[in-house]
């Protein structure tokens, strides 16, 4: 099982914001958005703080998909 943050990026380019933005706006680390470009989970936690930002819904920024998480 993988994820997918295809929202979470269309989003980003919606609002003008690149993906590095997210780091000072959200303050996660650049590990986290790695995961996040990766296809890789994330803490809940960290789902939080992106959903209170962009005042959405987790469904509005990653979908579970069936196939795992590509390997880089």
């Amino acid at each position: 099982m993988g994820f997918s943050y295809t929202k979470l990026f269309k989003l980003l380019l919606d609002k003008g914001m690149k993906k590095t933005d997210l780091i000072g706006a959200v303050g996660l680390s650049s590990a986290t958005l790695a995961k996040l470009s990766k296809g890789e989970s994330v803490s809940g936690e960290m789902i939080e703080k992106l959903c209170r930002y962009f005042l959405c819904q987790p469904g509005d920024i990653y979908e579970v998909t069936t196939d795992p998480a590509p390997k880089k």
